[in-house]
Protein backbone atom coordinates (compact mmCIF):
# COMPACT_ATOMS: atom_id res chain seq x y z
CA UNK A 1 0.00 0.00 0.00
CA UNK A 2 1.16 4.00 -1.23
CA UNK A 3 1.48 5.97 1.62
CA UNK A 4 1.11 9.62 0.70
CA UNK A 5 1.61 11.48 3.58
CA UNK A 6 5.47 11.99 3.11
CA UNK A 7 5.00 13.35 -0.87
CA UNK A 8 4.78 17.00 -2.20
CA UNK A 9 2.05 18.00 -3.63
CA UNK A 10 3.77 18.43 -7.14
CA UNK A 11 5.10 14.17 -6.35
CA UNK A 12 1.40 14.13 -5.83
CA UNK A 13 0.52 15.32 -9.42
CA UNK A 14 3.46 13.39 -11.06
CA UNK A 15 1.94 9.90 -9.66
CA UNK A 16 -1.60 11.03 -10.70
CA UNK A 17 0.01 11.83 -14.18
CA UNK A 18 0.96 8.87 -14.27
CA UNK A 19 -2.49 6.83 -13.74
CA UNK A 20 -2.55 7.12 -9.72
CA UNK A 21 -5.93 8.39 -8.95
CA UNK A 22 -5.47 8.15 -4.74
CA UNK A 23 -2.80 10.67 -5.38
CA UNK A 24 -5.34 12.99 -6.67
CA UNK A 25 -8.00 11.94 -3.74
CA UNK A 26 -4.67 13.06 -1.24
CA UNK A 27 -4.19 16.27 -3.26
CA UNK A 28 -7.95 17.48 -3.15
CA UNK A 29 -8.06 16.27 0.28
CA UNK A 30 -4.53 18.86 1.06
CA UNK A 31 -5.88 21.54 -1.12
CA UNK A 32 -9.77 22.25 -1.18
CA UNK A 33 -10.15 24.16 1.88
CA UNK A 34 -7.71 26.60 1.44
CA UNK A 35 -9.04 27.18 -2.59
CA UNK A 36 -12.46 27.21 -1.44
CA UNK A 37 -11.87 30.08 1.08
CA UNK A 38 -10.00 31.78 -1.80
CA UNK A 39 -12.73 31.94 -4.38
CA UNK A 40 -15.64 32.32 -1.55
CA UNK A 41 -13.51 35.30 -0.49
CA UNK A 42 -13.70 36.94 -3.63
CA UNK A 43 -17.05 35.83 -5.52
CA UNK A 44 -19.30 36.42 -2.16
CA UNK A 45 -21.70 33.74 -2.87
CA UNK A 46 -21.39 30.44 -1.77
CA UNK A 47 -23.59 28.74 -4.57
CA UNK A 48 -21.24 30.19 -6.86
CA UNK A 49 -18.14 29.14 -5.22
CA UNK A 50 -19.25 25.91 -5.31
CA UNK A 51 -19.52 26.06 -8.43
CA UNK A 52 -16.24 27.51 -9.24
CA UNK A 53 -13.86 25.03 -7.05
CA UNK A 54 -15.72 22.09 -8.91
CA UNK A 55 -15.22 23.72 -12.36
CA UNK A 56 -11.05 24.03 -11.16
CA UNK A 57 -10.53 20.72 -10.03
CA UNK A 58 -12.06 19.20 -13.39
CA UNK A 59 -10.10 21.68 -14.94
CA UNK A 60 -7.10 20.56 -13.34
CA UNK A 61 -7.48 17.42 -13.97
CA UNK A 62 -8.51 17.61 -17.57
CA UNK A 63 -4.91 19.49 -17.38
CA UNK A 64 -3.52 17.08 -15.73
CA UNK A 65 -4.37 14.05 -18.00
CA UNK A 66 -3.05 16.31 -21.29
CA UNK A 67 0.58 16.68 -19.53
CA UNK A 68 -0.17 20.43 -18.87
CA UNK A 69 1.46 20.54 -15.73
CA UNK A 70 5.11 20.84 -15.63
CA UNK A 71 6.47 20.16 -11.61
CA UNK A 72 7.32 24.13 -10.66
CA UNK A 73 7.23 23.18 -7.46
CA UNK A 74 4.40 25.25 -6.69
CA UNK A 75 0.99 22.87 -7.31
CA UNK A 76 -1.15 24.85 -5.04
CA UNK A 77 -0.13 28.07 -6.84
CA UNK A 78 -0.87 26.47 -10.20
CA UNK A 79 -4.57 25.48 -8.99
CA UNK A 80 -5.19 29.16 -7.64
CA UNK A 81 -4.52 30.64 -10.82
CA UNK A 82 -6.69 28.16 -12.45
CA UNK A 83 -9.34 29.06 -9.97
CA UNK A 84 -8.86 32.95 -10.70
CA UNK A 85 -9.17 32.65 -14.31
CA UNK A 86 -12.41 30.70 -14.31
CA UNK A 87 -13.62 33.68 -11.60
CA UNK A 88 -12.52 35.94 -14.53
CA UNK A 89 -14.32 34.48 -17.39
CA UNK A 90 -17.11 33.97 -14.58
CA UNK A 91 -17.03 37.85 -14.48
CA UNK A 92 -16.79 38.54 -18.13
CA UNK A 93 -19.42 36.34 -18.60
CA UNK A 94 -22.02 38.28 -16.45
CA UNK A 95 -20.75 41.57 -17.85
CA UNK A 96 -20.08 42.10 -13.82
CA UNK A 97 -17.99 44.64 -12.39
CA UNK A 98 -19.74 45.14 -9.57
CA UNK A 99 -19.26 44.39 -5.98
CA UNK A 100 -21.00 41.31 -4.98
CA UNK A 101 -23.30 41.86 -2.24
CA UNK A 102 -22.61 40.14 0.90
CA UNK A 103 -25.03 37.18 2.92
CA UNK A 104 -25.14 34.87 5.79
CA UNK A 105 -23.68 32.47 3.21
CA UNK A 106 -20.48 33.79 3.22
CA UNK A 107 -19.46 35.17 6.63
CA UNK A 108 -15.74 35.16 7.42
CA UNK A 109 -15.11 34.32 10.82
CA UNK A 110 -13.05 31.60 10.12
CA UNK A 111 -10.32 34.09 8.94
CA UNK A 112 -9.60 35.21 12.51
CA UNK A 113 -6.02 35.90 13.20
CA UNK A 114 -4.91 34.02 16.26
CA UNK A 115 -3.28 36.92 17.42
CA UNK A 116 -6.76 38.01 18.45
CA UNK A 117 -6.64 35.81 21.34
CA UNK A 118 -3.80 37.34 23.62
CA UNK A 119 -3.96 39.81 25.76
CA UNK A 120 -6.69 41.35 28.03
CA UNK A 121 -10.84 40.15 27.73
CA UNK A 122 -10.66 44.02 26.63
CA UNK A 123 -8.03 44.09 24.22
CA UNK A 124 -9.41 40.67 22.72
CA UNK A 125 -12.71 42.43 22.09
CA UNK A 126 -11.45 45.35 20.27
CA UNK A 127 -9.05 43.77 18.22
CA UNK A 128 -11.97 41.43 16.97
CA UNK A 129 -13.95 44.72 16.55
CA UNK A 130 -11.14 45.60 14.19
CA UNK A 131 -11.37 42.80 12.34
CA UNK A 132 -14.75 42.49 11.81
CA UNK A 133 -14.72 46.29 10.46
CA UNK A 134 -11.78 45.99 8.64
CA UNK A 135 -13.30 42.96 6.85
CA UNK A 136 -16.79 44.19 6.36
CA UNK A 137 -14.54 47.62 4.64
CA UNK A 138 -13.30 44.93 2.47
CA UNK A 139 -16.70 43.55 1.39
CA UNK A 140 -17.74 46.60 0.21
CA UNK A 141 -14.24 46.70 -2.54
CA UNK A 142 -14.84 46.09 -6.02
CA UNK A 143 -13.32 42.34 -6.79
CA UNK A 144 -10.01 42.99 -7.74
CA UNK A 145 -9.19 45.31 -5.31
CA UNK A 146 -10.82 42.85 -2.81
CA UNK A 147 -8.99 39.60 -4.41
CA UNK A 148 -5.29 41.35 -4.16
CA UNK A 149 -6.07 42.18 -0.40
CA UNK A 150 -6.95 38.97 0.31
CA UNK A 151 -3.72 37.20 -1.19
CA UNK A 152 -1.49 39.86 0.44
CA UNK A 153 -2.81 39.69 4.07
CA UNK A 154 -4.34 36.12 4.18
CA UNK A 155 -2.78 34.02 1.87
CA UNK A 156 0.56 36.25 2.29
CA UNK A 157 1.86 36.30 -1.19
CA UNK A 158 4.34 38.65 -2.38
CA UNK A 159 3.07 41.32 -5.31
CA UNK A 160 5.10 38.83 -7.61
CA UNK A 161 3.14 35.93 -6.90
CA UNK A 162 -0.20 38.28 -6.90
CA UNK A 163 0.56 39.72 -10.51
CA UNK A 164 1.27 36.20 -11.79
CA UNK A 165 -1.82 34.63 -10.64
CA UNK A 166 -3.87 37.52 -11.51
CA UNK A 167 -2.41 37.63 -14.85
CA UNK A 168 -1.57 41.42 -14.16
CA UNK A 169 2.06 43.62 -13.92
CA UNK A 170 3.65 44.48 -10.67
CA UNK A 171 2.47 47.69 -10.69
CA UNK A 172 -0.79 46.59 -11.28
CA UNK A 173 -1.33 44.58 -8.51
CA UNK A 174 0.59 47.31 -6.21
CA UNK A 175 -2.06 50.24 -7.69
CA UNK A 176 -5.12 47.73 -6.41
CA UNK A 177 -4.11 47.75 -2.76
CA UNK A 178 -2.97 50.95 -2.82
CA UNK A 179 -6.51 51.38 -3.94
CA UNK A 180 -7.90 49.13 -1.88
CA UNK A 181 -5.93 50.50 1.06
CA UNK A 182 -7.32 54.68 0.22
CA UNK A 183 -11.15 53.21 -0.42
CA UNK A 184 -10.72 51.39 3.12
CA UNK A 185 -9.22 54.40 4.78
CA UNK A 186 -11.81 56.57 3.29
CA UNK A 187 -14.64 54.53 4.19
CA UNK A 188 -13.41 54.10 8.11
CA UNK A 189 -12.81 57.69 8.39
CA UNK A 190 -16.81 58.63 7.30
CA UNK A 191 -17.48 55.80 9.12
CA UNK A 192 -15.96 56.86 12.12
CA UNK A 193 -14.14 53.52 12.29
CA UNK A 194 -11.08 53.05 14.53
CA UNK A 195 -8.78 50.87 12.44
CA UNK A 196 -5.79 51.02 15.58
CA UNK A 197 -5.14 47.48 16.97
CA UNK A 198 -5.05 46.56 20.45
CA UNK A 199 -1.69 45.36 22.31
Amino acid sequence: MKTYANRTDEELALLYTAGDNKAFDELLARNQQKLFNYILFVVRDQDTANDIFQDTFIKAIVKLQDGKYADSGKFSFWLTRIAHNIIIDKFRRTKSEHIIEPNADNDLSHLSNDALTEGSRESEYVNTQVMNDVRHLMDTLPAVQREVVYMRFYQELSFKEIAELTGVSINTSLGRMRYALINMRRMAKQHRIQLDMEI
